[in-house]
């Protein structure tokens, strides 16, 4: 695959993957239209937006997104994965279409975000689901993964961080931020927020900015604009002190059930470097590692590769079908 470094290791063994011809590429699959449904969800009281498409009856992927973006971020992919799968993304509340309390009527943490997605399931009828784990969505399904680690058939890794050795130079002010949670560090995050930081995600790293839509960046931005938005931003930063507290936890469920992984992460990432994906390889033993010459966003650079990788790992791995 044209500007994709990949090493596989599959139970400990460096090899690629021989299945992967067998299957049509996500350029042909796409060919059958596939319908995504736009649909909300109330849990506890809050609207939750959520793209769902597939059969229901088939085995489902649980999509879960990152910051500052929503379950937009996997417009192209859905329609790929639907064809064989059952696909929901959902939008964390104060996130895309989904519901934006009050900070004073809402806990905005990852703790909570992992409750909601928890019952969104369960209302779903969903007893079982492979997940895609990026940047925010990477501890709110570890979070469903402790909850319930019989219920996850496979994690499909990219750009989502559990390890102390991922978070490098980008959360210096972050943590200053947690050991003082005074309003100077607080107001020093801000920057963060702003449309250049927003932009800079999506184009940072990338071999072609003009393979990544405008679109991206100002649909986040016009959402973090709200009122309100980006003080419940402010305290998703400090809630993510809460998940670094849980990676020992999670690493050591990771060696305990041995979930089938693939790790889909964009190499030149500065938020989730690369140095947080290779520690990975000490909890799991079976394990896909793909490193690609991209940024944060990868999907937006290699949807098409990303997703033959994802179908491929899904067939072999995960979840059979008859």
């Amino acid at each position: 695959m044209a500007n994709i470094l990949v090493v596989s290791i599959v139970a400990g063994v460096f090899a690629a993957s021989p299945e992967a011809s067998a299957r049509p590429t996500p350029s042909a699959a796409a060919q059958v239209s596939q319908d995504v449904y736009h649909r909300t969800i109330s849990i506890d009281g809050v609207e939750i937006a959520y793209r769902e498409a597939g059969d229901p009856r088939k085995p489902t992927v649980l999509l879960l997104h990152g910051f500052p973006t929503s379950s937009q971020m996997f417009r192209n992919l859905i329609p790929q994965l639907a064809e064989d799968y059952h696909v929901l993304a959902p939008d964390y509340p104060g996130y895309g279409a989904s519901a934006m309390p009050s900070r004073d009527d809402f806990e905005y943490s990852f703790a909570h975000f992992a409750d909601i997605v928890d019952q969104f399931v369960s209302q779903k009828d969903v007893s079982s689901y492979a997940i895609y784990l990026m940047d925010y969505g990477a501890p709110v399904g570890y979070r469903l993964f402790a909850k319930h680690p019989e219920r996850v058939t496979g994690l499909i890794i990219q750009n989502g961080n559990a390890y102390d050795e991922g978070l490098r130079d980008f959360w210096t002010p972050i943590k200053a931020y947690w050991a003082d949670g005074s309003d100077e560090n607080r107001n020093a995050l801000r920057g963060l927020l702003k449309l250049e930081a927003t932009k800079w995600q999506y184009t940072h790293g990338v071999g072609d900015v003009a393979k990544i839509s405008p679109d991206t960046w100002h649909g986040d931005q016009y959402l973090l604009d709200r009122p309100g938005n980006q003080d419940i931003q402010l305290d998703m930063f400090a809630s993510y002190a809460t998940n670094v507290a849980e990676y020992p936890h999670w690493q050591k469920l990771f060696r305990e059930h041995q979930p089938p992984a693939l790790i889909l992460w964009g190499k030149n990432d500065q938020i989730f470097p690369a140095e947080g994906a290779h520690p990975y390889k000490r909890d799991l033993t079976n394990v896909e590692f793909h490193l690609l010459d991209t940024g944060h966003f990868a999907l937006e650079e290699y949807g098409d590769e990303m997703a033959s990788e994802i179908l491929d790992f899904l067939d072999r791995e995960v979840l059979p079908r008859d």
